[in-house]
Formats: structure tokens, C-alpha cells, sequence
């Protein structure tokens, strides 16, 4: 898998994003604190000194750059890294895209501008709509994908699962899109962001182990 042209745009959107923030930091009188955290109902919970919470995004998105650069290179299943090759630059390029809306968000307050609470998780909830979308095209990896013992053993496991799997994130992606575009309350969207998301991640899981137990009984 080729990942240098993408590498070499991550930099480049995290090299904008590094001037950026000293550019709008700048516009700030000394002192001033900018949002860098946002609880499951959306909203802000903690805050950072301007230039340092700017920051934060492009240090994460330099980070992400690094780490989904490498991936290829140490997965030791390389004979099906291919399959997975669409899964991992949806991942990449998406969770980029929210480093570079998020630090919007961090800089909204310097232009007068305060998004909703809502905009965080209906953002948070189309990255679960892309994933859910590309996890039924990967194959078994180490990094990619629902990695259980018996999804990265077996193949056959692996496609059940992760068919399971999309349309589970698919669908915790859609419920969060609505719980943060709905008028309702802080608690509603906490059950709303937590249950979809654990249930997303838990029942493929379980789901995985099933099969397994399922063909060995049957073989047995």
C-alpha cells in the first residue's frame, strides 16, 4: 500500500494548521483560554491557553499522519493489506478532516462565532458513517478493522463481522447525526452518543466469538 502522496498532504494540512493557530493567536489578548474539550452531550468541559489549545489539532493531526504512515509498513499480514487499503485512507483522511473542523471550532470564539453543542457529535457521528461504509471492504489485519482472535484467524469470520460491524457504526452514526441535530436534552445525547457507540464496538465482538464457537461446535 502507497501512502507517501497522502503523507505528504497530511504534513502539508498540518503545516496550515501549526501557522494558523499562531496567526489567530495572535489576534488574542494575552491570557485568553480557548475550548479543548467537549463532554458526550457536546459541550465544553475544559479549556486551554489560546495558542496551546490552537495547536493541539495540528499536533494530533501530524500524529495521526505518522502513525497511519506506518501502519503498512509493520503490518505483518502484508499479503491482505491490500484489502484493507480503502478502509485504512477512508480512516486517515476522515479523522484528518475532523482535526481540521475541530480546530475551527477551538478558533470559532475568536471570530464571535459559538457552534452548538449539537455540530461536535453530528461531526463525530458522520466519522462513524464513513467507517461504518468502508468496514465491510477491509480483510484480516492487526491494525485495521474489529481485531478479535477469531476475526484475524479466519477470514470467513472476519467478512461476517465486519458486514455486521459497518452496519452497526452506520447506524450509531445516524442516531448521533440526530441526537445533535434534535432540540433535546444534555442526558439524552450522553445515552444516545455512549449506548450507539458501545454498542457499535461491543457487539461485533461478541458477535465474532459467536461465529467462532458456533463452527466449532458444529465441527465438533
Amino acid at each position: 500500500m502507497k501512502v507517501r502522496s497522502l503523507l505528504l498532504v497530511n504534513l502539508l494540512v498540518a503545516a496550515l494548521m501549526a501557522a494558523y493557530a499562531f496567526w489567530a493567536a495572535g489576534q488574542l489578548p494575552p491570557g485568553t483560554e480557548l475550548p479543548t474539550h467537549w463532554n458526550a452531550a457536546g459541550e465544553i468541559d475544559d479549556t486551554m491557553p489560546a495558542l496551546q489549545a490552537l495547536l493541539l489539532p495540528a499536533g494530533i493531526a501530524l500524529f495521526i499522519g505518522l502513525v497511519f504512515a506506518v501502519i503498512p509498513a509493520i503490518e505483518p499480514l502484508q499479503h491482505k493489506l491490500e484489502g484493507s487499503a480503502p478502509l485504512l485512507r477512508a480512516s486517515w483522511v476522515a479523522t484528518l478532516a475532523l482535526m481540521v473542523v475541530l480546530q475551527g471550532f477551538v478558533s470559532a470564539p475568536i471570530f464571535g462565532a459559538s457552534p452548538g453543542p449539537g455540530v461536535i457529535i453530528v461531526l463525530v457521528g458522520l466519522l462513524f458513517v464513513v467507517l461504518g461504509n468502508m468496514l465491510p471492504k477491509s480483510r484480516p489485519g492487526f491494525f485495521v478493522g474489529i481485531r478479535t482472535p477469531w476475526t484475524i484467524t479466519d477470514a470467513d469470520n472476519w467478512i461476517a463481522t465486519h458486514r455486521l460491524g459497518g452496519k452497526l457504526f452506520l447506524l450509531a452514526g445516524i442516531a448521533m447525526i440526530l441526537a445533535g441535530l434534535l432540540d433535546i436534552s444534555s442526558e439524552a445525547r450522553v445515552f444516545v452518543v455512549l449506548g450507539s457507540t458501545i454498542a457499535a464496538a461491543a457487539i461485533p465482538m461478541v458477535y465474532s466469538w459467536w461465529l467462532w464457537r458456533s463452527g466449532r461446535v458444529e465441527r465438533g
